[in-house]
């Protein structure tokens, strides 16, 4: 096998090597049934037992309440922008907004296509570089839902604390942060997430949902824009991206033998200080970020120099097997994503490049001045 790179991309994104070796065993003969997962019914029990793990995983790990439904759909967390109003915005309520990037912008569009909704709360007016305060007197009390977006890819912030919205469904887009830390659950109303990120490959969402908020789902809705119908189904109203799920299982597992989201958590915040570190500890890279908003899924950072040298930088950084740092098309710049499996090699080897990047570019320049 070729050696394996380090994969800084923002999703697809890195997975755990042992979850990819385990698939490469199993792929041809899954569990001595001659065949792949990926050839089998997803209505078979063996697959039943496989979506069972996955789903039990998450409840275990996130101690996911029995208020709450686990379900796996399709359709990315951009589905989830128009599915979660159609089925919970309630007629004559506003629903309430904070908007912290891109991925919040997009979801207001598609809210307002079904409902009125307020933004309550926004950092668009420093280019997204921070999290927004949420007081209490912000949140209307009337609002069918207040949405939110947990971990911000683009502008590389995260909430580090979420909104006390009393009775008013907390919804939240997880899709970049998810299993990456403890939370709890109880809080929200919804929570979705692409697994394209932490949990898996891309292909399957992932959406925890309270209940109660079921009643709100109108009859006439079609049924595969209805979340009732995978919760009655127990996510199997059509056929489910069965390898997919496998993989999630499978990720959920290695999870486990890290020892659980404490441990993740305490191996995510140690590769992100190492990197925002080397980054504040130069004169040559700088994080736009609010130091307290910085997330630890991703960092992202400019180069005190031309735009040219960050196209420098991210072409010797893929030459040396360092791939995914450019920036989103929409802002530039350079980012590290360093999720759940990214290992903590990956972000010492993108360390060492910086400095020897600005040894390199900045004795350059001192000599052409």
């Amino acid at each position: 096998m070729s050696k394996r790179i380090f994969n800084f991309s923002a999703g697809p994104a890195t997975l755990p090597l042992h979850v990819l070796e385990k698939a490469q065993q199993e792929l041809l003969n899954f569990q001595d049934q001659g065949m792949s997962i990926m050839e089998m019914s997803h209505r078979s029990k063996i697959f039943e037992a496989v979506l069972d793990n996955a789903k039990s995983g998450i409840k275990d790990l996130l101690s996911v309440p029995d208020t709450h439904d686990i379900l796996f759909l399709q359709g990315g967390a951009s589905l989830q922008f128009s599915m979660v109003p159609l089925n919970i915005a309630q007629e004559g309520k506003k629903v309430s907004l904070i908007n912290t990037g891109i991925w919040s912008k997009k979801a207001l569009k598609e809210i307002k296509k079904q409902s009125e909704c307020d933004v309550v709360a926004s950092s668009e007016d420093k280019n997204f570089s921070y999290i927004p305060t949420i007081n209490d007197d912000q949140i209307d009390q009337n609002a069918s839902f207040l949405y939110m977006c947990s971990n911000n890819t683009i502008f590389g912030t995260q909430f580090k604390q979420f909104p006390n919205t009393n009775t008013v469904p907390l919804v939240a887009d997880m899709s970049s942060d998810i299993l990456s830390r403890k939370l709890d659950v109880s809080k929200f109303g919804i929570i979705f997430a692409g697994a394209q990120k932490n949990i898996g490959p891309a292909g399957v969402t992932i959406v925890i949902i309270r209940k109660d908020l079921l009643d709100r789902s109108p009859n006439n809705l079609p049924s595969m824009l209805n979340y009732n119908s995978f919760v009655d189904s127990n996510s199997l109203y059509n056929t489910i991206p069965t390898f997919g799920i496998y993989i999630i299982s499978s990720v959920i597992d290695w999870i486990k033998q890290q020892g659980g989201l404490d441990a993740i958590e305490k191996n995510n915040d140690k590769k992100a200080s190492m990197l925002y570190d080397a980054i504040d500890s130069s004169d040559y890279y700088y994080c736009p970020v609010d130091k307290k908003d910085r997330s630890l899924m991703n960092v992202v950072f400019r180069l005190n120099d031309t735009e040219e040298k960050e196209k420098e930088f991210f072409q010797q950084a893929e030459n040396q097997g360092l791939s995914g740092l450019k920036g989103h098309r929409s802002v530039g710049g350079l980012r590290a994503s360093i999720y759940n499996a990214h290992p903590k090699e990956g972000v010492e080897a993108l360390i060492n490049f910086m400095k020897t990047f600005q040894a390199t570019n900045q004795s350059k320049s001192q000599v052409m001045a």
